[in-house]
């Protein structure tokens, strides 16, 4: 096992945790096309916060290890000498909401270009069923010359990281594996075990591992979807939605989830590759696209329960001003990809307010690439006509929201604030 020599490409979310983890006990090459990762994380610390300054610099060599440690590159030459290659690019969708395969077919032809007999390639990038056998390994045969389970292997271990979870980490969250052959199958299970405590689960096949992972999120989101429409149901009945989870929650079988925004790179993205397999294969599905309709309009729809909030107040819509609370995905975490408030701020802007957005998480220039929005560091509660809580981060709990005016409209998404002192919430 020690012979392995591991290189992770993608040095993001999952890469970066799953490289440091791997590094303890093995060489491994960290590999990213983005120089400018390579250098933020040889000054000793990720920005995604993923992993922290000192695990980082535990691990971190200047050279290539020769046993263990964990080297960083963006040029390919320093990749060739590798035995395992593990794929941890992003898998979005299109503004069409299909699957992009981009990253995938780039690292597939970097992994082409540098792999030699007897090598094995890991994906852990979700995709939809048969995408691993279907479109990624061809790309390596193509680019190497080479043959899949003659000159060279493969398996898929899904990523199950939750960024900004501190307590389920790469490490304590159980993983599934699998191989293009038996024996393969085994050599991936027995790698991962070496650094995964919570244990593995050898899936019979790469297919079975890649629908697995792909479920995983399509099922959240369908029950995240059903409790979204019982907010609606609840908004036209005038009855406050929390409340009536909470009673419903005291029964021991009943599933807790909450109403909100269902964004970020999993959970908001993976429904859409299943579903897009399946109706490649003829079947239409219809809950799990309903759940999707179901959420991916919920930014709409809180942005005119909040707008019928300022009308009751009197406040003039067309040129109000709007401050929301937080752009990243989720709570205590800097990752804005595919954030939903971002329907929100668009929605309000739409009804022609005036819209400011703050986040003491996210990174300024990123939100601004990704959004082109600018983020306002200093707020002041009384400058505005609405306030929206929109991420529940630690910072916003400290906010003292009684200085606002007093015709103002408070509105929370998260449920964050005690229900008194808000106007709405989901």
């Amino acid at each position: 096992m020690n012979s392995h020599k591991i290189c992770m490409i993608g040095l993001g979310y999952v890469g970066l945790p799953l490289a440091v983890e791997f590094a303890k006990h093995y060489a491994v090459t960290g590999f990213d096309i983005r120089q400018s990762r390579i250098d933020e994380l040889y000054q000793g610390h990720d920005h995604t916060l993923e992993v922290d300054d000192d695990n980082l610099k535990s691990v971190l060599l200047s050279e290539k290890p020769h046993d263990k440690g964990l080297f960083l590159s963006s040029k390919l030459d320093d990749i060739r000498d590798c035995n395992i290659y593990i794929v941890t690019v992003p898998t979005p969708v299109d503004k069409n909401n299909r699957p992009d395969l981009t990253p995938l077919i780039k690292s597939s032809e970097t992994i082409g270009k540098v792999i030699s007999k007897g090598d094995i390639v890991i994906y852990e990038s979700t995709v939809y069923p048969g995408c691993t056998e279907e479109d990624c390994l061809p790309v390596i045969e193509k680019a190497s010359g080479m043959k899949l389970n003659a000159d060279f292997y493969a398996g898929y271990s899904p990523e199950r990281i939750n960024p900004g979870d501190k307590e389920h980490t790469v490490t304590t969250i159980h993983k599934v594996t699998s191989g293009s052959t038996p024996e393969i199958a085994e050599v991936v299970d027995l790698l991962y075990k070496k650094v995964i405590k919570a244990g593995t689960h050898k899936a019979p096949s790469i297919r079975v591992a890649e629908t697995a992972k792909v479920i995983e999120n399509s099922q959240r989101d369908i029950n995240i979807a059903f409790v979204n429409e019982l907010a609606r149901i609840c908004a036209h009945m005038n009855l406050d939605t929390r409340a009536v989870l909470d009673a419903a929650g005291t029964k021991w079988n009943f599933l807790k989830f909450s109403p909100g925004l269902v964004g970020g790179h999993c959970i908001g993205v993976d429904p859409y590759y299943i579903a897009q397999k399946a109706q490649e294969m003829g079947y239409h599905p219809e809950i799990i696209l309903a759940g999707r309709r179901m959420n991916d309009g919920m930014g709409a729809w809180i942005a005119s329960q909040i707008v019928k909030l300022m009308i009751k107040k009197d406040i003039s819509i067309n040129k109000s001003k709007v401050l929301v609370l937080g752009i990243t995905f989720k709570e205590n975490c800097p990752d804005v990809r595919n954030t939903k408030v971002i329907d929100v701020v668009n929605e309000l802007r739409q009804f022609g307010c005036h819209v400011d957005i703050h986040d003491p998480w996210a990174n300024a220039e990123e939100v601004k690439h990704e959004y082109n929005e600018n983020l306002v560091n200093e707020i002041n509660f009384e400058n505005y006509n609405t306030i929206v809580l929109a991420v529940a981060h630690n910072e916003f709990k400290a906010l003292d929201f009684t200085i606002r005016n007093k015709n103002s409209v408070l509105y929370d998404i998260k449920s964050l604030l005690p229900k008194e002192i808000v106007d709405g919430r989901l």
